[in-house]
């Protein structure tokens, strides 16, 4: 149980991802990159707060993720943590009480989205660049890149936001989390929970640990699958190794702009998960 709302821990669990470190390649409290720099993630995570808020009154999955991302936006990095809120939304939408959102919760939550949550979701591109991957070779009027002006697209082809993530699944990593039931989310946060030590050591063991078991999709779209598959056979190579070896893997990654994103937004889904079960800070 937790003494916070869950507004509360989503926001902290977006500082608590962004503060861990060594997350090799990505931006943390020891790194920062040329545009993108460790106070954007927590202006970011500090905007993003009404948005959450909205997702625990019951407000619209897809409305209380535009108003995230609209707040998450206020900054003058740009995209920080659009992919993590996507995960955070509906956790927090399935959130009863004081204690963590269940898989079948959070499944149902996902599953119950409409045609207007879609088109939220498209709304919220408009708020901020977001790097991905081309649309479906069967569907090209769903490009999410062309944010609100997809919207009819949408509508006319009644597609619900589960659905878009359903598509968008075989190559993104968080999409796929809504579809195989939040998954990774919880068994990282059963990791949190049972490890010991410093909670920000811990989230940066947690990060090495997934991106060791699986290929980031934001490095696979960015730089191809052997970059992605040669960064986690890295990783896993890493996780008995000392820190400084892992320093020197993170500040590597960095250099090369290899940035396993996805892997990061699935490290503050899950330290939201432990933080409503109960994880101390």
């Amino acid at each position: 149980m937790s003494p916070r709302t869950p507004a509360q821990n989503a926001e902290l669990a977006l500082l608590l991802e962004v503060a861990g470190t060594p997350k090799p390649g990505n931006v943390d409290r020891h790194r920062d990159f040329e545009d993108l720099r460790f106070e954007h993630f927590l202006a970011g995570a500090v905007g993003a707060r009404p948005g959450l808020a909205a997702a625990a009154a019951g407000d619209p999955v897809g409305d209380a993720f535009e108003r995230a991302v609209a707040g998450m936006a206020e900054q003058e990095g740009g995209n920080t943590q659009f992919g993590a809120l996507l995960l955070l939304v509906p956790l927090v939408a399935a959130t009863d009480g004081a204690g963590p959102p269940t898989r079948a919760a959070v499944s149902r939550v996902c599953s119950e989205t409409t045609v207007a949550d879609a088109a939220a979701f498209y709304r919220a591109f408009d708020h901020v660049d977001v790097f991905v991957g081309d649309p479906p070779p069967d569907a090209p009027e769903l490009d999410v890149r062309r944010g609100s002006d997809a919207v009819p697209d949408v509508e006319a082809r009644e597609e619900t936001l589960e659905a878009i993530m359903e598509r968008s699944a075989p190559g993104d990593g968080v999409a796929r989390e809504w579809v195989r039931g939040f998954d990774r989310t919880f068994e990282t946060a059963d990791r949190l929970l049972a490890a010991d030590g410093h909670i920000l050591d811990r989230t940066a063991d947690a990060f090495l640990e997934l991106l060791s078991e699986e290929p980031d999709t934001l490095v696979a779209t960015q730089h191809g699958d052997a970059v992605a598959r040669d960064v986690s056979e890295q990783a896993a190579d890493l996780l008995d190794a000392s820190r400084a070896d892992v320093e020197a893997f993170a500040d590597d990654l960095v250099e090369r702009g290899v940035n396993p994103g996805t892997t990061a937004d699935v490290t503050a889904a899950g330290l939201y998960v432990a933080l409503q079960g109960g994880l101390s800070v």
